[in-house]
Formats: structure tokens, C-alpha cells, sequence
């Protein structure tokens, strides 16, 4: 499995699987894998992690993009 900047937003497209860090886990760094639904970051960059929607509707700064290449 490769993995992804996720603080480019370039990277990070919807329909791709993720893993996340949600604001209640940023400091403890639980992560949260699931399907981008929508990117909410306007800038083409963030230091954090571009912020995305998934399709639980959970909401999110992407740590990896997952590509499926195995």
C-alpha cells in the first residue's frame, strides 16, 4: 500500500479512501480511515492536512491518502 501527502490538495480528490484526524482527536493523533465526499480546504495547501467531508459524514484533516496498489 502506497500513501499520499495529505496536506496537498492536489493529492486528495474525492472518492479516495483516507485517513483522517478529527478535531476532538488531534491530541491523542486517532486516526479515521473513510471516503472523501467533499474537500472543505480552499487553499491548494494546508501545514495540518487539507480538510475533507467523508462519506459518513465525519469531518476531518487527511494524514494519508491510501492508494490501493498492492
Amino acid at each position: 500500500m502506497d500513501e499520499t501527502d495529505g496536506t496537498i490538495k492536489a493529492n486528495v480528490r474525492v472518492g479516495l479512501l483516507v485517513e483522517v484526524v478529527q478535531k476532538q482527536h488531534q491530541g491523542s493523533g486517532e486516526l479515521t480511515m473513510g471516503l472523501v465526499k467533499r474537500l472543505l480546504t480552499k487553499s491548494s495547501s494546508h501545514p495540518h492536512g487539507i480538510k475533507v467531508l467523508l462519506d459518513t459524514g465525519e469531518v476531518g484533516r487527511v494524514k494519508r491518502v491510501i492508494l490501493e496498489e498492492e
